[in-house]
């Protein structure tokens, strides 16, 4: 065999194994995640974001896709981009017209995390929760944390089939967290950062108890 014949197998085996990744159905169970590694990633990502570091934030994504979503490979980078680019789109926008130019390529994120479900969920709704979430976030002082929770709660129950009260103790503990971060500001230490870490783990595991 020529070097040049083998050249195109090998290249075709990867093409093979991209589009095998991209395009194989595959369904999970969103029940069965690990809230430990969850919890950590969902801190991380939070860090990554308020120390402006979009690489390190992006690759955070990628490996919460596969572990939260069982994204393969590949398609965990689609995903990631995907969500990274409604938020830029989002963070660059000051008004509510400019925020929603954020919604296709949001829609699009929510559409992969949908393919891969066992069990599907409204994908414009989550869009327009998620969406609506990034908003209020932004405009705290006309939304009370309790807001925040009341949309997390709609997401979970969206995505999980099941009251939006089941979710609230974790909602209120992530958000908890949050408005912990944010009452820390820049003045933010190591010692802060690992309690978030613990208040996300926390949270995360009374979600993995009231979906199981």
């Amino acid at each position: 065999m020529t070097s040049k014949k083998m050249i195109w197998i090998l290249l075709s085996i990867v093409l093979i194994g991209l589009l095998l990744d991209l395009y194989l159905p595959i369904k999970k169970d969103f029940r069965r995640f690990d809230p430990v590694v969850t919890g950590q990633l969902d801190e991380m990502m939070w860090r990554s974001y308020y120390e402006k570091k979009p690489v390190k934030l992006f690759f955070q994504l990628t490996k919460l896709m596969r572990s939260q979503f069982g994204a393969p490979l590949v398609r965990s980078f689609v995903m990631a981009y995907r969500s990274a680019k409604a938020a830029f789109i989002f963070k660059n926008g000051t008004n509510r017209a400019q925020y929603e130019k954020a919604f296709p390529d949001l829609k699009k994120y929510f559409t992969h995390i949908n393919a891969l479900s066992k069990e599907h969920f409204d994908v414009d709704q989550m869009t327009h929760d998620e969406l609506e979430w990034w908003i209020i976030r932004r405009e705290r002082d006309q939304h009370p944390p309790s807001d925040w929770s009341t949309i997390l709660q709609k997401e979970l129950a969206n995505m999980y089939h099941m009251p939006m009260e089941t979710f609230k103790p974790h909602a209120d503990l992530r958000v908890e967290a949050m408005v912990y971060r944010d009452n820390k500001g820049d003045q933010i230490t190591q010692s802060d950062w690992d309690k978030i870490q613990n208040m996300c783990i926390d949270a995360w595991t009374l979600l993995y108890k009231a979906v199981n």
